[in-house]
């Protein structure tokens, strides 16, 4: 990459900040932002790099909540040095298998039971000095209206009637007022197979962590259990869902011990998100020119029109998805 003005910067950071010459750096992975990652192998040991240009991304609250979720105990990624002006930051090395890399049907309890177990552990910590942003009505509000400008609007280029506009506006609604209904706690924001690393010893490894907020209790939980990336049987996740709203009550997170209103919290919770990241999906075709996120599009989508069909308050939003934007 002879013209990546950024990459030379960083190796003058290494250079010269750090006096580090002798290693080695690689592409580690993209990201859905503008930041992305390198190895960093030096003297046995390897690191990761995070690049996040200033003028795109906001490095300081990955750096203050790293602190917070490793002084409650979380496996997440120390900032070892950083350079907040210049955007980078030398982090610990979490390993290289994603979750998604490594779930199947055998190792899926373990696997997600691990996964539940941190989750809990963050939900229920009352320890936590850190003023997270709230998972406020705006905020909700803006996730949902990316599925309609750029996955309604741009990439499958529909032209909503008034009623169409006024039903999508009244559907969002009703599921923000479900969110906000729900206990608030820490929400990781993207806690699923990509952010999830398979550790032998502290499972799971945790990434991504920088825009957590305090919100919803089955945010997070739905993100790991109707993950867009991997599908797990309707049955299977609703047994999950019992498992961690029991321990969820006898750990004082949840004080309802009313199972059906937490898989209805669920539910609506899961049609935000998905709404939500159908739009950003088609985003970062169109703005960022990333396309490949494209293919997750349809399994997302069938969570949502699944999902809304069994609640009689959007069977108008599930006849307009299902004749409309089926893909």
């Amino acid at each position: 990459m002879p013209n990546d003005k950024r990459l030379q910067q960083l190796h003058n950071w290494l250079n010269g900040c750090l006096n580090i010459s002798d290693y080695q750096l690689h592409p580690a992975s993209g990201d859905a932002s503008f930041r992305r990652y390198f190895r960093l192998n030096h003297n046995g040991h390897s690191y990761i790099i995070m690049d996040a240009p200033p003028d795109k991304e906001n490095s300081l609250p990955f750096v203050e909540i790293s602190k917070v979720l490793i002084n409650v105990g979380l496996n997440v990624p120390e900032v070892l040095e950083q350079d907040l002006d210049q955007g980078f930051l030398l982090l610990t090395d979490l390993g290289q298998q994603q979750y998604l890399e490594v779930l199947n049907s055998e190792n899926a309890d373990r696997m997600y039971g691990d996964a539940m177990d941190v989750l809990l552990r963050l939900q229920a910590c009352s320890d936590i000095h850190y003023k997270f942003p709230l998972y406020n009505t705006e905020l909700l509000l803006a996730e949902m209206e990316l599925f309609r400008s750029w996955l309604i609007n741009k990439h499958l280029d529909i032209e909503l009637t008034n009623k169409e506009q006024d039903m999508l506006n009244k559907s969002f609604k009703w599921l923000c007022d479900s969110a906000i209904a729900q206990p608030q706690v820490p929400v990781h924001r993207d806690y699923h197979s990509r952010n999830l690393m398979f550790d032998e010893v502290r499972n799971p490894g945790i990434l991504d962590f920088q825009d957590a907020v305090l919100g919803p209790v089955t945010y997070d939980l739905v993100s790991l259990l109707r993950d867009c990336y991997i599908e797990w049987p309707r049955e299977q996740v609703e047994s999950w869902v019992t498992q961690y709203h029991e321990r969820a009550v006898q750990a004082g997170v949840v004080r309802e011990e009313n199972e059906s209103q937490f898989l209805r919290w669920f539910d609506l919770m899961g049609l935000q998100r998905h709404l939500k990241a159908a739009g950003i999906f088609a985003r970062l075709k169109y703005r960022d020119d990333k396309p490949g996120y494209l293919a997750d599009i349809p399994r997302t989508l069938g969570y949502i029109i699944e999902v809304s069909g069994r609640y009689p308050e959007l069977k108008a939003l599930h006849n307009f998805l299902s004749e409309k934007v089926n893909m």
